[in-house]
Order: structure tokens, then C-alpha cells, then sequence
């Protein structure tokens, strides 16, 4: 079940942090996220009532226990290190346009 939820969550976003709320390395990726302007989805693991399970799941299907756990569209990035490292080679940006997480000038024009 738990698995489920997570696949869904990162399939349907363009998007997705499993994060928790007073993660500092969550709030670092969420802060780049935000301020790229990327539409993402979060998953507070500490406020969801199955996210321990959702947590265990994701170290089952990804092989990452700890958070944040970021998927692109539909593809797992990795933590904090991968997603920050992504941005510092110019390679963020690619991925989250390509996922249709960020406006592109067509599309606001």
C-alpha cells in the first residue's frame, strides 16, 4: 500500500520531495525548488499518518532511506547532495522543464 502511494506520488507529479519538516537538508532542496520556480509536490513524511511506512517503502523500491527523497519527472534524483549537485552542472533546470515543472516562455506567453 504504502509503495503504491509513493510510485503514484512520484508518477503524477512532475515533482515530488519526501521530505520532513524540520529537515534541514529537506528545506535546502525545497528552498532551490522554489526559488527555480519549480511546481513540486511534498510530502511531509512527520505529518503523514503512514509516512514511516511511505519512508521504509521508498528505501525498498529506491534504495535511499533518508530524506529528502526527490523524484523528477517520475524518475528518482536522489537526496539534498544529487539534487544541489544536479543544479551546480547545469543540469537541473533541463530535468525539471523536461518533467514540466517549470514554465517555459510559450507556455506563460
Amino acid at each position: 500500500m504504502a509503495l503504491d502511494k509513493a510510485k503514484e506520488i512520484a508518477s503524477s507529479n512532475p515533482v515530488a520531495v519526501f521530505s520532513k519538516s524540520l529537515c534541514p537538508y529537506c528545506n535546502q532542496v525545497k528552498k532551490l525548488l522554489s526559488s527555480l520556480g519549480a511546481n513540486y509536490k511534498t510530502v511531509e513524511l512527520d505529518y503523514e499518518t503512514d509516512g514511516s511506512e511511505i519512508q521504509s517503502a521508498l528505501h525498498q523500491w529506491t534504495g535511499q532511506r533518508t530524506v529528502p527523497n526527490v523524484f523528477i519527472g517520475g524518475k528518482h534524483i536522489g537526496g539534498c547532495d544529487n539534487t544541489v549537485a544536479l543544479h551546480n552542472q547545469g543540469k537541473l533546470v533541463p530535468l525539471l522543464t523536461e518533467a514540466g515543472a517549470l514554465a517555459t516562455a510559450s507556455q506563460t506567453a
